[in-house]
């Protein structure tokens, strides 16, 4: 089963605490481009050995991995693998001291969920001449990454710097359900006992939680029920003040734009300073004060979220404001609980506002970093190991594993997940118990990873069953789709902020998230007043260089190519 969970994604727009000691070990200035001669012509697929930075799960091996042994079959390159973990934080701190130590590998290949190389990284490293600009390589030696790049504009202004070098590729994922992750997952057997039906306005949601509190849809003849909540991750806010207010937030740490940066005629603005902004935290403290959302929604880790929706006994959990409801409830629960939960529309506010927010589900940065520790020989080989990753074999044995032990082809009666596409490939469930295979690479070969490839994988055509739950969220997810307000979408993947001011930028943005959160939870739970209080809210953002930040976005997005 493929179902993209949600990871800590994305990371403050280009810190550069850690660039200060790469600096330190490579010369200054301007470094000779490497690639201002041409790259030799090469046939075949000479012998060679990188030395490659990767992040290695706790059940793989990745030099033993099948996948690594068919990458030494088809193009003769050995790996000899750097490794670090999947937790982000230790990841990124070996990534820099291997940097800094001026002893880096030949490529990096990385996670963006983990760590990968943020945009003024790339400037200042290519800058440098520590990073190889992949243009040429591209050009002469990878058609499969040349043809995805200009059939997909947005990609390929993600992954090209200002001065026209791609300083390292990023990955493309194109989730869908991943791209609408504010969601209302609603107990569906909770309406049906009550006589009630979805809600459809925020005053209709108000009266189906003031009925999951007072009238025991559980019915065990306790006041148990929870009617709604959430978790530090998935914020209880966005799906809620978009019926109020566009809000583009997506889950915190994990959507690039916390601090709700939009677009109002072309200018950058932000949200959480606006009359819509105030209206929707005033709606939403107004269930907090009636006890309708949980107290725990805005401090509890998805952990224990998902000991609210698995407790034991009576089903307690009303409804969850998650990107998918795997995230509070065990998929496949024994007891069936978890086909009660389905999702809610948008709701439609007192003053008409009916939005989705919307996330773009690809990162900018860079996974695939070659260094100019490799020599020419092994960047082509290099190039052609990433070329093959974009193809659809590429894709099939780089992230699930092999032919016949990892993934099959479609047999009769198998429907792709988008059934308008002819299904391509079919995932072999693990055995309960098994082994884990260590056959793909898992996410390190997730590149072209296309709507139409994701979306042609067969999936079980029981949406309420384990194997089915993939397509559950694809076609519940279509209820969001297009609600976002695509004129206030603001870009910021394609955005490249001077590296002179990234580390000026993660501090604002920093200090502003922290403050638009912080606040938005003192206004919900009442510690302080919405209406007395706004005033000084709003001129503590002034007090935080808001218009410093905004002034720096602005000169960034003038520059992207329109």
């Amino acid at each position: 089963m493929s179902v993209q969970l949600r990871k800590p994604r994305y990371a403050a727009i280009a810190g550069v605490t850690a660039l200060a000691l790469v600096l330190a070990a490579c010369s200054g200035g301007d470094s000779e481009d490497p690639q201002s001669k041409p790259l030799p012509t090469i046939t075949g697929n000479p012998a060679v050995t990188l030395d490659v930075f990767a992040p290695q799960s706790a059940d793989t091996n990745l030099a033993t991995n099948d996948f690594t042994k068919l990458v030494k079959q088809k193009l003769n390159i050995t790996v000899k693998w750097q490794t670090t973990t999947y937790d982000g934080g230790p990841a990124k701190e070996k990534r820099q001291i291997s940097l800094a130590s001026g002893d880096y590998p030949d490529l990096y290949l990385l996670i963006p969920w983990v760590d990968q190389f943020s945009t003024a990284d790339l400037l200042k490293l290519g800058n440098q001449g520590v990073v190889v600009p992949l243009n040429q390589l591209i050009d002469q030696y990878a058609p499969n990454i040349k043809k995805a790049l200009d059939s997909t504009p947005e990609w390929k202004a993600m992954a090209t710097a200002p001065d026209g070098k791609i300083y390292g590729m990023p990955q493309w994922v194109d989730c869908f359900h991943c791209s609408y992750p504010n969601k209302l997952w609603m107990n569906s057997a909770w309406l049906k006992k009550l006589g009630l039906e979805q809600p459809k306005t925020t005053e209709d949601l108000r009266k189906v939680l003031q009925a999951f509190k007072t009238q025991d849809p559980n019915g065990n003849g306790k006041a148990d029920e929870i009617p709604l909540s959430a978790n530090v991750r998935d914020s209880l806010l966005p799906y809620l003040m978009n019926a109020f207010i566009y809000d583009p937030q997506g889950q915190n740490n994990s959507g690039g734009n916390n601090t709700t940066l939009v677009l109002n005629d072309g200018k950058v603005d932000l949200q959480a300073n606006k009359d819509g902004w105030r209206e929707g935290l005033r709606y939403i403290n107004s269930l907090y004060k009636e006890g309708l959302i949980d107290k725990g929604a805005f401090t509890q880790n998805p952990d224990a979220m998902q000991q609210q929706g698995n407790h034991g006994g009576s089903v307690i959990l009303g409804a969850g404001t998650v990107m998918h409801s795997g995230i509070f409830v065990t998929v496949g629960s024994a007891d069936g609980r978890d086909k009660q939960y389905n999702a809610v529309p948008p709701l439609t506010g007192p003053s008409g506002a009916n939005y989705a927010s919307y996330v773009f589900p690809s990162i900018p940065g860079a996974t695939f970093v070659l260094t100019s520790k490799a020599t020419p020989e092994e960047q082509i080989q290099a190039i052609k190991m990433l070329d093959y990753i974009f193809t659809d074999e590429g894709q099939r044995n780089g992230q699930f594993g092999s032919e016949g032990k990892a993934w099959t082809k479609p047999g009769p009666g198998d429907v792709a997940l988008d059934k308008s596409l002819t299904p391509s490939f079919k995932q072999i469930p693990l055995k309960p118990g098994s082994k884990p295979r260590n056959s793909g690479w898992g996410a390190l070969a997730q590149y072209n990873n296309t709507a139409k490839f994701r979306n042609s994988e067969v999936i079980d055509t029981d949406i309420q069953s384990q194997p089915g739950y993939e397509r559950k969220l694809f076609e519940a997810t279509k209820l969001y789709a297009g609600k976002e307000d695509k004129a206030q979408i603001y870009p910021f993947w394609k955005v490249w902020i001077d590296p002179s001011l990234a580390s000026e930028v993660a501090t604002l943005q920093t200090n502003l998230e922290n403050y638009i959160q912080q606040n938005s939870l003192q206004f919900v739970t009442g510690s302080k007043n919405i209406d007395s209080d706004w005033d000084a809210y709003v001129k503590g953002l002034e007090g935080l260089g808001l218009q410093r930040y905004l002034e720096i976005q602005q000169t960034a997005y003038d520059k992207v190519p329109k």
